[in-house]
């Protein structure tokens, strides 16, 4: 049985499918993949979450 892809955010920039990812983006990669990234502190998990807005300040 095929394992799913998770998706991880690029902490550290590097060379993936003949190109270089950027700091920020979401890649999709199996566990085998990301193992050893994570392990080299290229790549951290990516959370599902929406990310809040903070609250806007009311001009006086």
């Amino acid at each position: 049985m095929a394992q799913p892809r998770k998706t991880y955010t690029v902490l550290v920039p590097f060379p993936y499918r003949g190109h270089w990812t950027t700091k920020g983006q979401k890649i999709d990669l199996l566990p085998c993949e990301a193992a050893q990234l994570k392990r080299a502190g290229r790549i951290g998990a990516s959370s599902n979450q929406a990310a809040k807005k903070p609250a806007e300040k009311k001009a006086d």
